[in-house]
């Protein structure tokens, strides 16, 4: 990173554009790095200099690219700089720049790409937040493996991070079950019975909806502190937490914090007394007597409602309660919301009066990352055949079981034991799922095509596992174990020098998945590391060959790319495969 800094602070000075940002070229035949600089500016620059020789953005390009030249901080890194198209400056890193990366990785391999940007700062991310009394869906896939991989991304850049797992316990839907099961004297129940008895409660309220009455008031109930009420709710918690626990523990996910929507309680009366004594102001009354905040001034002409008619807490009411105790207990610079873009216009409003309420300041960022849905390769809805929703666990048995199938007709698992076999396809299973979904860019859609998620040939987590586990298989095999480098620069080949100009990236992209919020960029940066190392590998004679300890050097530090690339996006990586 500090050459892609040399090189804009350098531009900076020359242009005098201060917001200026470099790009890495798809294709590595323009460059470690490019800028559209003399395209964005060459109007504005013709009008500051109106005797200009040049007359479009590429003879300005030219000119920028002369004095860049003339730098000798930015020449004692790049060998050399070209004009492209339209006026694209591209640079060139100077190879014994590559090497003495490539040095770094092998000497700090679980520190390459990690940095400081975030010392000092603190990020909340809120993520997974499964509905208790219900079993973990595909649907909350995303959320879970999605902020998992935020929250690795921005530990390894130097944030304090915490995860808060806000769960959903409380809501009219637990008087519904309440109802439900003191009418029909159910004396002991598990996560499977209380989802029928969900279904159950809404296929009679079709047909009688006066019902819903009745859940109301077992809702009330439960917020009244009502003895019987509150047991019942208790053991449906304690239920639903062993499942969801033994899901988590499969996916490999842990989760600073889990507070349910109940523990805001008595932070939501706080919030109402707040209104009521005068310190917080900005509630009116709405429709049918609830108590909304109207929230014109900032763009939304939908108001929050925060209490009901009948005095009883919504969404609004909760999440509120929710952002002013993660501001009081954490101080953080920046709250993630890792939800479903379904959600949207509900987080806007609650961001929106948040800061009308001075809950947060102005300074804090509030991030709603938006995530698509599962669909069917019919392009609709992700469900069962019955047209039921798809439970995760049953996503993940297939997974591992599709992973077991390919794992044993490889010849490089001839001599693992069966549960070796069983260990590798979960392992493999899960990060196929997982890659699968972090590919790509959260907010999108996802097509599940089962012949993409466990593909060992072409983009997906199997293939660069075994990319990770051919890289421990050839430093396994050699002789030499001492990887020092001895090649001289000039004899490096094409192939050598695309996997050497491709790791120098690793820590940019790791900072810009955390800027954008998107784990994808890792994915994408690994897929094409990958590629080019198998090319590499294809092309080379690494063990025995001429130039065998640089050629061992870039295989290792290919290896520590790809399995500290993977643990970011929540993989394992394993040695053998």
């Amino acid at each position: 990173m500090e050459t892609r800094e040399t090189i804009t602070k350098v531009l900076v000075e020359i242009t005098g554009v201060k917001d200026l940002k470099l790009d890495v070229p798809e294709n590595s035949e323009f460059g470690d790095y490019s800028s559209n600089v003399a395209m964005t500016t060459f109007e504005n620059a013709k009008t500051q200099i109106p005797n200009a020789k040049w007359g479009n953005p590429g003879q300005y390009a030219q000119e920028l690219a002369e004095k860049l030249k003339n730098d000798d901080k930015l020449m004692a890194v790049v060998e050399k700089i070209e004009i492209a198209g339209l006026g694209f400056i591209n640079f060139f890193l100077k190879k014994e720049n590559l090497i003495q990366n490539l040095e770094k990785i092998n000497t700090v391999p679980e520190k390459y790409g990690c940095s400081s940007i975030g010392t000092g700062k603190t990020v909340v991310i809120d993520y997974s937040a499964p509905n208790i009394a219900k079993r973990f869906s595909i649907g909350h896939l995303r959320s879970t493996i999605i902020g998992q991989a935020l929250y690795n991304i921005y530990n390894f850049l130097g944030y304090k991070t915490i995860g808060d797992n806000h769960l959903g316990d409380w809501g009219t839907q637990f008087g519904k079950l309440l109802y439900m099961i003191k009418r029909e004297s159910v004396p002991d129940f598990d996560i499977e019975k209380l989802e029928r008895l969900y279904v159950a409660f809404h296929e009679e309220a079709a047909k009688n909806p006066e019902i819903e009455n009745e859940a109301r008031n077992w809702f009330k109930k439960l917020e009244e502190g009502d003895k019987e009420a509150r047991e019942i709710w208790e053991k449906c918690k304690d239920i639903s937490l062993s499942e969801f626990n033994r899901i988590y523990s499969r996916l490999g996910v842990e989760i600073d914090y889990a507070y349910g929507e109940s523990f805001y309680e008595d932070k939501m009366k706080d919030l109402v007394a707040g209104f009521e004594n005068g310190q917080l102001k900005g509630l009116e009354i709405g429709e049918d007597g609830a108590k909304i905040i109207d929230l014109r001034e900032f763009g939304i002409n939908v108001p929050l409602m925060f209490l009901k008619s009948d005095g009883t807490t919504t969404y609004a009411t909760r999440d509120l309660a929710t952002l002013d105790l993660r501001q009081k207990k954490w101080n953080p610079q920046i709250i993630i919301y890792e939800v479903g873009a379904e959600q949207t216009l509900h987080f806007s409003q609650v961001f929106a009066a948040g800061k009308k309420l001075g809950l947060v300041s102005d300074e804090v960022v509030l991030h709603h990352t938006k995530h698509g849905l599962y669909l069917g390769t019919d392009g609709k809805k992700f469900r069962t055949r019955s047209g039921s929703t798809v439970k995760l666990e049953e996503v993940l048995d297939e997974a591992v079981e599709k992973a077991k199938k390919i794992i044993s007709k490889s010849e490089t698992s001839r001599g693992f034991s069966k549960e070796e076999v069983n260990k590798l396809s979960e392992v493999v299973g899960i990060g196929a799922i997982k890659y699968f979904d972090l590919m790509h860019a959260p907010q999108s859609d996802i097509v599940f095509d089962w012949d993409k998620v466990v593909n060992m040939e072409g983009n997906s987590g199997p293939y660069l596992q075994y990319t990770f586990a051919r890289t421990q298989s050839v430093i396994a095999k050699a002789k030499n174990t001492n990887h020092e480098i001895v090649k001289k620069i000039g004899e490096i080949n094409s192939d050598e020098l695309s996997v050497l100009r491709h790791l120098v990236h690793f820590p940019e992209v790791v900072a810009e998945a955390g800027e954008k919020y998107a784990p994808n960029l890792i994915c994408n940066y690994l897929y094409e590391l990958a590629k080019r190392y198998n090319s590499f590998y294809n092309s080379t004679k690494i063990i025995g060959g001429e130039n065998e300890p640089f050629d061992l050097s870039l295989t290792s530090a290919t290896g520590t790319v790809l399995k500290s690339g993977l643990s970011l996006l929540g993989i394992q990586a394993p040695d053998k495969m």
